[in-house]
């Protein structure tokens, strides 16, 4: 268990100081994360417990390395983590204002808000965490009164069960929509007695002011409460002011229009968001609502979650299977969409693995299990899906900072508009605070506050379509930058499947004689060239006869066959016990045998290249990028072989695992900079490698608990072309939000010098304002369809 640390830095007050703080600590052996808060001048750290004691002083060397005069002082925390349930939470803009005045609680070290969960994850002190739920329910509800707050015990969470949040139609949704038609009718009734009818003004106002009062009370209300806080610029405060603004200088049915217009848009936006959650929640529905179980005879049906490991279950065709397990009888074709994005069905057999979430399409299953639903595929998958959007983009932080400078800023440029000319030019104060009133009104952000986030929400989702699962929005945007991506050979661009084509006996010895010798061996390592050996002798092994076992990492084995003792493994091994051998020259992996210091032979195994890696190579060339290597442990004419034939740009070949994460670094120092490293292992032996890149990336992580923990993104099957899926999904969904940025900034800016020279009105503000949101929030909407 790791151990959460904060130190003190009095007098840090550089931001790009503190950044780089962070960075480094980040950066040192043992640290899983480094979070620095200029505001509190604290850094907090996640350690292992084993570099605890001695960080202090290396995290001191790094502060003073940047602020010298910064006093660094260690107060060690255990932590408590707690979650609420945000019940009715649909807006991206007021779940970024809440996940950071939560943040800046005091005893608080990190804030969470997930929009698809509708969840906020706090990492608190003790020492405040039984106070805290009230000020959290007071934040909450000082930007969303509606929303229900309740805090989740810590085992109740099952990824992937239906809540009753992500319908796209609720309560609340029916209730504002009466209350739209309400106003709208009473609106529309005001507007055609005057029209046609000329009734008086005052009856004019009085319709026009009920339906105002059903339509922006609660707006008004909430700038109100937010004033009292000290909460002054936010939208609710734009459209009051605005608004009301209207009613004074005697622009009436246009106050009440920009009001009526604004809640529509809000709606939409809601709805959108809701559904976008929705979409992502049907996409990711693979999780089994029950299982048959065979308990003292019977079947019985009961939720997944009380199957226990090693239970019998039975799956009928058109069944999920609800857990990971081995099929014990039965054959069948099984639909592995939802896991893998691929339309062929797969077989399995009696001895196979079969995995959560698959739809059983022919035959019945009975499956001993070998694993809880918790710890069982499709948990995991859904789990991953479900907090990918805590970790947000750059891009997504950067539209939340600027939201919370921006709105200030044209608040008072609206202001200066307002006052300032009547004051130089004399007079026309009407006409110039009508115009600073449009002003406020097309400069509310909604339309990047909300389709920012909105965009990489669907981007995931697109992703986790195709079998690439991208564990947060800060992947899907880095694997845009990528130039240079580095491959491990086995397993990932061959498959992985070893198969032994040649014995090469020597000084006496028979191919018998050294194949069974290399099974002794062999016999204990679960390692593909063991198991190709094993395979090829095809008897029974007495182990019994076996002892003294070692494997020796980046050499081979050694093992007592009996009274014998057998070395079988690389040239290296060979050379370290000083055995007299003839090298191989054929291509492919050589397994040297040596049998009380004497060498027996060589054993040839052959590794085939995926069909699909020379055409993921082409295509990933020419979306952009600009170098690929491969790394392996093999000997140079298998690397350079397998290298040509894939038109690599670079290889490097007879490599321990840390000198891989050497070559990664010294790639890393060359690339372009900006641009991004990402490396593709299997996630299990390349673990520091995939830690070590910018994106690690795990081939085949359909089951293997290793690749879906390891890596940053996770290709569900063994295809390296999906790799490519990956990065066209970044790529659009990049360029949704770019898009998005251009058109709401570029249309915003029009309306407002409009607004300022007079040109535009009221109604026109409406479309600078709601109109925009609304056609970035559909355009964000596109990413679901790609």
């Amino acid at each position: 268990m790791n151990v959460t640390k904060s130190y003190s830095l009095k007098g840090l007050d550089c931001p790009n100081c503190s950044a780089k703080i962070e960075k480094e600590v980040g950066e040192l052996d043992g640290v899983q994360s480094s979070v620095v808060n200029l505001m509190k001048q604290t850094l907090i750290i996640n350690v292992a417990p084993a570099a605890a004691d001695t960080i202090a002083s290396q995290i001191e060397t790094i502060v003073h390395s940047h602020e010298p005069d910064v006093e660094v002082q260690e107060e060690t925390v255990m932590n408590v983590t707690k979650s609420y349930s945000l019940k009715g939470l649909d807006c991206p803009n007021c779940s970024a204002k809440i996940e950071k005045e939560v943040g800046e609680l005091d005893g608080v070290q990190s804030s969470v808000v997930n929009l698809m969960k509708q969840t906020l994850t706090i990492n608190v002190a003790p020492v405040a965490a039984n106070t805290i739920a009230s000020q959290i329910e007071t934040i909450v509800h000082s930007h969303e009164p509606d929303v229900e707050v309740s805090e989740i015990a810590q085992e109740s969470y099952i990824p992937g069960k239906k809540q009753d949040t992500n319908t796209s139609y609720n309560n609340e949704d029916k209730k504002l929509t009466i209350r739209l038609a309400i106003g709208a009718a009473i609106y529309g009734i005001g507007m055609a007695l005057t029209v046609f009818a000329k009734v008086p003004q005052p009856v004019e106002l009085v319709f026009l002011i009920v339906s105002y009062i059903i339509l922006g009370g609660d707006v008004v209300w909430q700038a109100v409460r937010n004033i009292s806080k000290g909460r002054v610029f936010d939208e609710h405060f734009l459209m009051s002011v605005s608004t009301i603004g209207a009613f004074v200088i005697g622009e009436y049915p246009e106050a009440v229009a920009v009001m009526l217009f604004y809640q529509i848009g809000e709606f939409s936006q809601s709805l959108a968001v809701e559904r976008s959650r929705k979409s992502i929640s049907d996409l990711m529905d693979i999780r089994p609502d029950c299982a048959t179980v065979r308990r003292n005879g019977e079947l019985i049906t009961i939720s997944p979650e009380s199957v226990a490991i090693g239970e019998i279950i039975i799956v009928k065709p058109g069944e999920k299977i609800p857990l990971d397990g081995v099929v014990l009888d039965g054959d069948s074709m099984l639909d592995t969409r939802a896991l893998t994005g691929e339309s062929v069905p797969r077989s399995v057999h009696k001895g196979d693995e079969a995995l959560s979430g698959c739809m059983n399409q022919t035959g019945v299953l009975t499956i001993k299990t070998t694993k809880a639903f918790g710890e069982s595929t499709a948990s995991k998958i859904i789990d991953l899906v479900e907090n990918a959007s805590s970790r947000k983009a750059p891009t997504e932080n950067f539209i939340t900072t600027f939201a919370r400078y921006y709105t200030p800023v044209v608040v008072i440029l609206a202001a200066i508009l307002a006052i300032l000319p009547p004051i130089l030019l004399g007079g026309g104060w009407t006409e110039w605070i009508r115009r600073g009133f449009v002003f406020l009104v097309v400069s509310c952000p909604c339309a990047l506050v909300i389709s920012i986030p909105l965009t990489f929400f669907g981007g995931i989702g697109a992703a986790s379509k195709r079998g690439v699962l991208v564990k947060g929005s800060n992947y899907l945007e880095a694997l845009n930058n990528v130039s240079i991506i580095v491959f491990d050979k086995t397993g990932t661009l061959t498959k992985g499947v070893f198969n032994v084509t040649d014995i090469l006996p020597a000084n006496g010895f028979s191919k018998e004689q050294v194949l069974e010798y290399a099974v002794q061996a062999e016999s204990f390592s679960n390692h593909p060239i063991a198991k190709s050996i094993l395979s090829a002798y095809g008897k029974e092994i007495d182990q019994s006869v076996i002892s003294d076992y070692k494997e020796i990492s980046g050499y081979g084995i050694s093992a007592m066959a009996g009274k014998k003792k057998v070395y079988a493994g690389n040239t290296k091994l060979m050379d370290s016990e000083h055995v007299e051998y003839t090298a191989c020259e054929k291509v492919g992996t050589k397994v040297y045998v040596a049998v009380d210091g004497q060498y027996a032979g060589c054993i040839l195994i052959t590794d085939e290249v995926k069909p699909d890696s020379k055409k993921a190579i082409s295509d990933l060339k020419h979306i952009g990028v600009e170098k690929t290597v491969m790394l392996t442990g093999d000997d140079e004419k298998i690397g350079k072989a397998v290298a040509e034939e894939l038109q690599l740009d670079e290889y490097y070949a007879q490599l321990f695992p840390d000198q891989k994460v050497e070559k990664v670094e010294l790639l890393d120092s060359k690339k372009r900079q900006g641009s991004k490293l990402a490396f593709v292992g299997d996630g299990i032996n390349d673990a520091p490698v995939l830690a070590r890149a910018d994106v690690g990336i795990a081939m085949g992580g359909l089951g293997s608990d290793a690749a879906i923990e390891a890596a940053d993104v996770v290709l569900m099957t063994d295809e390296p072309s999906k790799l490519v899926d990956a990065i066209d999904v970044a790529k659009v969904t990049k360029q949704i939000v770019m898009q998005n940025i251009v058109i709401a900034l570029g249309i915003k800016s029009v309306f407002l010098i409009l607004g300022a020279l007079g040109i535009a009105g009221m109604w026109e503000a409406v479309f600078g304002d709601v109109g925009v949101t609304i056609i970035a929030v559909l355009n964000a909407m596109r990413i679901l369809k790609k």
